[in-house]
């Protein structure tokens, strides 16, 4: 027994003495990883997003410490002042995440013998409260929508369910007049002082959308529009939906537009992906199937739609509950339904 701890000892030791860089401070390292593993196989807006996290929520603490140096109870207590200040867990799971990746890509540099990011206690994740329109709502919003120069792509966000980011990157050539449908296949994203596309975030998201009659003619009306007076050069040619000066549309400036029109309908405020939301509750509430629903999405499968949107379960129940009735007894044979044995 003592022999075999002590050869234990002596394993762990050699393999510390193994390790490469062991004064590297934490800062520097978090530059190299970036860089180096994270920017290779991020997308714009996700790297920005990591560098913001690490900027605002670890370096500050952490940065001027050696990488080796840094232990399980440090990044609770990081985790902690995080919480105590406010913020939200689901904030502070995804600044965990971002440093466990970062830490376990050292163990695999050899810069670590093992992450300190395991066994850290996290809050529970807490799913954000949706809020949706009723079908009568949504009829008063787009009728002041449509008064504005944004109202066409809130048509488009509120009766497909597209993201934000998916309907501002959608191209004329991704329509089909044809069949009346819309190919999501990118996204818009500005960063680096520019604009830029993106592969869809999952293959699942590349999908195929059906548009309804209206929004299709108002699609056909914004296109004529366009071709009379469209600005020759700009970022903004051949997207469908871009400003006056035909430059593509900022979600961030749309949200502003959006919560703008609510406030002029009298409506509740909400945020722009709630659009999203309110379009994949209305179709489940008409009782289209969830696997359809789950499709127009862009969802990875029918029951994390369903589980999502769980507020709609109850109407689907008692519709289906109603539809069998029927088709079991219908009218004329309801005074045939079997009565309880012991009535």
């Amino acid at each position: 027994m003592a022999q075999r701890y002590l050869n234990s000892r002596l394993r762990e030791h050699e393999r510390e003495r193994e390790l490469e860089g062991t004064e590297i401070l934490c800062t520097e390292y978090l530059d190299r990883w970036l860089q180096m593993a994270a920017k290779p196989t991020l997308r714009t807006k996700s790297y920005r997003d990591y560098e913001a996290m690490l900027r605002r929520y670890v370096r500050p603490t952490l940065g001027e410490r050696v990488l080796r140096g840094i232990t399980s109870l440090d990044l609770q207590s990081i985790y902690q002042d995080m919480h105590d200040r406010g913020l939200s867990p689901r904030t502070i799971r995804y600044t965990h995440a971002v440093v466990r990746a970062a830490l376990n890509q050292a163990v695999k540099w050899r810069l670590l013998p093992e992450s300190p990011a395991t066994g850290v206690a996290l809050p529970k994740s807490s799913r954000s409260e949706m809020r949706v329109m009723t079908a009568e709502e949504v009829r008063c919003f787009l009728q002041y929508a449509l008064t504005t120069s944004y109202g066409v792509p809130f048509a488009v966000a509120v009766t497909t369910g597209m993201r934000p980011s998916e309907y501002l990157g959608l191209r004329w050539t991704d329509i089909d007049w044809n069949t009346g449908t819309a190919t999501v296949s990118r996204t818009l994203q500005k960063g680096g002082g520019g604009w830029s596309f993106a592969a869809t975030k999952r293959e699942r998201s590349r999908r195929v959308v059906k548009l309804q009659t209206w929004v299709v003619d108002l699609l056909r009306r914004t296109q004529l529009t366009q071709s009379a007076g469209s600005p020759s050069g700009s970022a903004g040619a051949g997207q469908i939906f871009r400003t006056n000066a035909g430059e593509p549309i900022n979600s961030d400036y749309l949200a502003r537009q959006f919560k703008n029109i609510l406030r002029r309908a009298g409506l509740p405020t909400m945020r722009l992906y709630d659009l999203r939301h309110t379009a994949a509750t209305l179709a489940l509430a008409a009782g289209v199937q969830p696997k359809v629903v789950s499709e127009q999405l862009g969802h990875a499968s029918a029951a994390f739609t369903l589980d999502v949107y769980s507020h709609v379960l109850p109407h689907m129940q008692a519709g289906a509950a109603r539809r069998v009735e029927a088709l079991l007894f219908p009218q004329e044979q309801r005074c045939a339904r079997p009565v309880d044995a012991g009535t």
